[in-house]
Formats: C-alpha cells, structure tokens, sequence
C-alpha cells in the first residue's frame, strides 16, 4: 500500500492565503476603526489642553454629558426588567404568541431610528394622537426628557432579552424544576438558581445597552427639539458644535463618547473572557460527575 510523506489537512490553507487575509483584515481596521480612533483625540489635544479642558467644562457640554448619564441611568433599568422578563418567559415556558412576542422584540432592529423618533412626535407631538390631551394637563414629552428617555428605551430595549434568549433557552429549565420540587419559591429560584447562571449574559446585554444609549442620535436628534443645555445630548452637542465650527469642541466632547466605546470594549473583552472560563469549568464539573 503506497504511503505519502507530506499530508495536508483540508482545513489548512496555504501560507500565502493565510497571511494575505490577515493583512486585509488589519488593514481595515487600521482604516476603518484605529485611524478615526485616533484622529478623535489628536484633533481634541491639538491645540492643547486647556482648550480641551474648556471644551468639556463650558455649560452646555456639560448639561449635555449631564442629560446622556440621566437618560442612561432611566433607560437601563427598564431594558433590564424589560429583557430578563422577556428572555424569562420565551425560554422558560410555551404560550400562545410566543412568536409575536419574539417578533417585536427585534422591532428596534429593523426600524430606522429616525422613524422610530417620527412616531413618537406623531403620538405625543403637539399636533399628535395624545397630544392636546398632555398639553391641557400640562405634560410635556416632546422636546423634553420623556421624549429622549422613549426614544432611548425603543431603541436600545432588545440587547439585554436578545443576549439572555439563546442562553436560557441552551440552559434549559431541569435546575429551576429541581428547585421549584425542592420546595424553592419563584423568587428564590429565579435568585439563587437562574440569576448566578445568566449572570455573565446579563452583564453583557447591559453593557451593550448602555453603549447605545449614550450613542443614539437618530430617533433622539427628531424628539429632542436641539434645546441648547436643555434637550442635548453628547451626539446631539457634537454635531451642533461641528456645524458651527468648533472643531476642537465637537472633537473635545465627542472623544468622551471615544473613551466610552474603549471602556465598553474593555468590559465586553472581559466579560467573553470570564464567560468562556465559566463554560470550560462547568464542562470540567459535567465530566467528573
């Protein structure tokens, strides 16, 4: 039986191929991601520090870095209530429009931002469904907080549900009927038994989340009205400032939003780190058992 001395492993490919898709790769992302990365801070510094420090600490860029945080500290909440209740209910139980459900949760996904804004301003705009019912009580949601919390939540509510899904869903639910025989109400199941096993997951939605939140421009830049130190956020104060040619404030402000995405980075890095260390141990559990 005639043998060979060299063997090439199907998967393999040649050197050449390797090396030249590697450098593709790096390539774009030097041109798409490290170069505009960097020109944020280059153009933010370049005229020096006190001009950046001034740009930062001038009033209204700080009403509109004081205005993102409060609208990401509302909108976070309500994703994670929002997102473990669904991911809950559509991996742990079987109803009747399950589907549906499944279905407007990736709403946000295939509807434009800008038209997600448009409706708001069509329920609750002054010349809207509701609207000359919250203006005889003296409510107002567009060109206000309400609205950018709204349009906010709608766009930014399925990362946590869409992140715990599949997870529960590959989970199963043999340890939360252990518990529930066990004697285990619902609170306490869901705490001690499902909450320790998405935990990392959950992290994950937040972050995720919490990076579109202080990002979104298009649904927020139609409700927000661009009330100067009033209904700006950080996207909104950029573009402002760039238009009028404030290049090393719009670059200043926008390098927080920078510093921002690193962080999310570094916490998604981490989190998949501590994740994929998560599955190997309960892997190494499952076989010695």
């Amino acid at each position: 039986m005639a043998t060979t001395t060299q063997q090439r492993v199907v998967t393999t490919e040649a050197p050449w191929i390797r090396y030249s898709l590697i450098s593709l790769a790096l390539l774009l992302i030097t041109i798409l991601l490290i170069i505009p990365l960097f020109s944020v801070f280059y153009e933010a510094l370049r005229q020096g520090w006190g001009l950046y420090q001034a740009a930062l600490t001038e009033s209204d860029a700080l009403s509109a870095i004081k205005l993102t945080l409060i609208v990401a500290a509302i909108s976070l909440p309500l994703n994670l209530v929002f997102g473990v209740a669904a991911a809950w209910a559509i991996a742990k139980f079987n109803f009747r429009g399950k589907s549906i459900l499944i279905t407007l949760i990736d709403l946000p996904f295939a509807v434009s931002p800008v038209v997600a804004g448009l409706v708001f301003v069509l329920l609750f705009g002054a010349h809207g469904w509701w609207g000359s019912w919250l203006a005889e009580h003296d409510i107002k949601i567009i060109f206000a907080v309400p609205g950018i919390v709204l349009a906010t939540v709608f766009v930014t509510f399925p990362f946590v549900a869409r992140e715990l899904i599949p997870l529960m869903e590959a989970q199963g639910t043999d340890e939360e009927q252990a518990a529930l025989v066990l004697g285990a109400t619902g609170w306490q199941t869901f705490w001690h038994v499902t909450l320790p096993n998405i935990k990392w997951g959950l992290l994950y939605g937040v972050i995720l989340s919490n990076a579109r939140a202080m990002g979104e421009f298009g649904a927020v830049s139609v409700v927000s009205g661009h009330i100067r130190g009033m209904t700006n956020t950080i996207p909104l104060h950029v573009e402002i400032l760039y238009n009028e040619y404030n290049f090393v404030g719009a670059f200043a402000v926008a390098s927080i939003l920078a510093l921002l995405a690193l962080l999310t980075l570094a916490l998604k890095s981490y989190i998949e780190w501590r994740t994929e260390q998560q599955a190997i141990a309960d892997k190494k559990q499952a076989n010695e058992e």
